[in-house]
């Protein structure tokens, strides 16, 4: 150490940094988790959307049985892009040659009456449709189930809403955000009524969840059940002031380093008063939409990886485990690229 002048020195420094966690393709890999591509209301009927997705495209499709189907985009014949093509019947059908594709993207029928090719076939993801949003999977089966609320699907009215706004980080940086009880009680100004949580933590492969009480912003009082589900999906069943309500926070994955962020408020509708459920849901969608504000420009200029920690961080610490341990794949890497 050198002085430099009164009260003052100088010393060579170096920045701590923790072991990695991978990025989004990464040795062409990525989490094996649900990341949702649109909203339900975008696709009606006869509706095909092609949408980047991982480091390539898919197109989702719903024929005439309602379901909706997630396949990759490029027709196998010479790659023409299918989400420029029509839905006949159940079936997906290409714009270029008319080859038809069922429901499983295998080839039943080409355009010129040729028997289709037996490796004329396109990768099918496991496709769900919940909370108004429709969800892919990747991988060849889902390794779990998108999360339930404590009560009935038939009791709940939901508001969704789906952001233009890409952020330019993984998915799994914004669900870092749950385990990091720093940042919620300093950014969010959370107050908890217990200590840290840090042991009761329920730990799966594929989630983490714990439950905290305390006051919000304003001293509203909160019973909070909180997790992330995969690295791509927050999940909240809260108490608010005596009411509940639920809320998600998915990520989809439209390129590595990129999310787009959608949002689901659901509340429960015993009363039939429609127009008070309503209210609350906007209420309680405003609410969310404030919280995730104030991560927005954050997110939006962070260089994310593990630095220097400290004893508050012990939640956080582990969840970067989790993420180190997370399966990851991409069976479809060479059909949608």
């Amino acid at each position: 150490m050198t002085t430099t002048g009164a009260g003052s020195f100088s010393e060579t420094r170096t920045r701590f940094r923790g072991k990695s966690i991978p990025k989004e393709g990464d040795e062409g890999l990525f989490s094996q988790s649900w990341f949702p591509l649109c909203l339900s209301s975008e696709l009606p009927k006869g509706k095909v959307l092609g949408l980047d997705f991982l480091d390539g495209r898919v197109v989702v499709f719903r024929g005439e049985s309602g379901r909706a189907q997630t396949l990759s985009a490029y027709c196998p014949h010479v790659g023409a892009d299918l989400s420029v093509g029509n839905v006949q019947g159940n079936n997906l059908r290409c714009a270029f040659h008319h080859w038809q594709f069922d429901q499983s993207g295998t080839c039943v029928e080409t355009g010129v009456g040729d028997p289709p090719p037996r490796q004329a076939c396109l990768f099918h993801f496991p496709t769900d449709e919940k909370y108004g949003l429709v969800w892919a999977f990747n991988g060849k089966t889902a390794l779990f189930d998108l999360p339930t609320f404590p009560y009935p699907d038939s009791e709940l009215a939901l508001q969704v809403e789906a952001f233009d706004a890409v952020l330019p980080v993984d998915p799994w940086v914004l669900c870092c955000n749950t385990p990091d009880i720093q940042h919620i009680k300093a950014l969010h100004g959370i107050t908890f009524d217990q200590n840290d949580p840090d042991e009761d933590i329920e730990w799966t492969r594929h989630s983490m969840l714990y439950d905290f009480r305390g006051k919000h912003t304003n001293g509203e009082r909160i019973e909070y059940r909180v997790g992330i589900f995969g690295t791509s999906l927050f999940y909240q069943s809260s108490v608010f002031e005596g009411r509940w309500f639920g809320f998600l926070a998915p990520f989809g994955l439209p390129r590595p380093g990129q999310s787009k962020t959608f949002m689901v408020v659901v509340a429960r509708n015993t009363d039939g008063d429609a127009a008070s459920t309503n209210k609350f849901l906007q209420f309680a969608m405003d609410l969310e939409k404030k919280v995730v504000g104030e991560d927005v420009p954050i997110m939006r200029t962070i260089h994310f990886r593990p630095g220097t920690l400290t004893k508050s961080d012990k939640a956080l610490s582990r969840f970067f485990q989790y993420l180190r341990d997370y399966p990851r794949a991409h069976p479809a890497a060479d059909f949608i690229n």
